[in-house]
């Protein structure tokens, strides 16, 4: 088997998943059904679809980005997108890099899914040293097994989805460095780090079997900050859930792209991005999830354009990433 498909969880750790209350039949589980495909949708209608000309499916230009010296933050509480669903965190002195791709595809072979022109302009070496490593879930363009071996010796501390570490124990990571969560479980360090795993609406699973490790979103409190962690989810009643749990957020970090009515329930359309920032509380919201790699049909810049109508439409305060230019996030505390 090739190591990039990754390993599924064995012995003790096996164990421990199948103790979860979100475990069952086999298989993690969402808060409410969450079919892969909509009612009316096929996989022949999909097939049909992918086969018609679509409009504007890639830049045509290269991607704007800015050139920034990452270990030359300043000391504001900011991110730094690389693209997609990829970006660098500074808060209180302390570095968080989420679901870093770098190799210029999101598929198990670098001859798919590649990057778009001029996406992929940060690569490891541009990384500063990791305080705290944050994956999401298991899927390729989240997890990244060429950037996670190369990214191993400058990252301190791995935090990530309840099933996830045994990709990285099979990629050479030592388990002391990893600390999986399940929803619900807290991380907290001398460091003032308080991490929590928060429900998501999505799926998981790298070869063929889906669901054996967790899908998370997570609430970051450091300080004064309050940060919420998209990952990939589709729309549901989790977000306001976490949005009465915690109160407010300096900034909601939501996925906007790769969606479509076909599978509406696994990726939010744009308008219930907006709708999520508001349950969420969130003083503004950053759409990350586009940018970079063409995984649905709809036009490259669509996202960003639906969500920029649908935010002023409800009054929701929308920034828009640049790859590589630092986004100061303050706090509302």
């Amino acid at each position: 088997m090739l190591s990039v498909f990754g390993k599924l969880p064995q012995g003790a750790d096996l164990e421990r998943i199948q103790q979860s209350p979100n475990y069952k039949n086999g298989s993690f589980q969402n808060l409410n059904d969450t079919p892969m495909m909509a009612p009316d949708a096929s996989y022949w209608k999909l097939t049909k679809m992918y086969f018609k000309k679509q409009l504007d499916p890639v830049p045509l230009e290269a991607v704007p980005s800015v050139q920034t010296n990452l270990r030359q933050l300043s000391e504001e509480a900011q991110l730094v997108w690389f693209g997609h669903s990829s970006y660098l965190l500074k808060v209180q002195g302390l570095t968080f890099l989420l679901d870093p791709v770098f190799s210029g595809s999101a598929s198990p072979f670098s001859f798919l899914v590649k990057n778009f022109k001029g996406a992929n302009v940060y690569s490891v070496d541009e990384m500063p040293d990791i305080d705290y490593l944050v994956l999401s879930h298991d899927h390729y363009d989240h997890l990244d097994y060429k950037t996670v071996k190369a990214l191993k010796s400058k990252v301190k501390k791995v935090i990530c989805a309840l099933g996830v570490g045994a990709h990285l124990k099979h990629w050479g990571y030592e388990a002391s460095k990893i600390t999986e969560l399940d929803w619900w479980d807290e991380y907290q360090d001398e460091n003032g780090v308080k991490l929590t795993a928060t429900p998501a609406r999505h799926f998981s699973g790298r070869l063929f079997k889906r669901g054996q490790s967790f899908w998370n979103s997570y609430v970051l409190q450091l300080g004064v900050s309050q940060i919420y962690i998209g990952g990939d989810s589709g729309y549901d009643e989790h977000f306001k859930m976490i949005g009465e749990r915690f109160g407010y957020f300096d900034v909601a970090i939501l996925e906007c792209g790769q969606y479509n009515k076909m599978w509406q329930y696994i990726h939010m359309m744009p308008e219930e991005v907006a709708q999520a920032g508001m349950d969420l509380k969130a003083a503004f919201v950053i759409p990350v999830h586009w940018g970079k790699f063409k995984l649905a049909l709809h036009p490259w810049q669509e996202p960003i354009t639906r969500l920029k109508a649908a935010a002023e439409q409800h009054s929701v305060r929308i920034e828009e990433p640049v790859i590589g230019r630092p986004i100061v996030i303050e706090s509302k505390r």
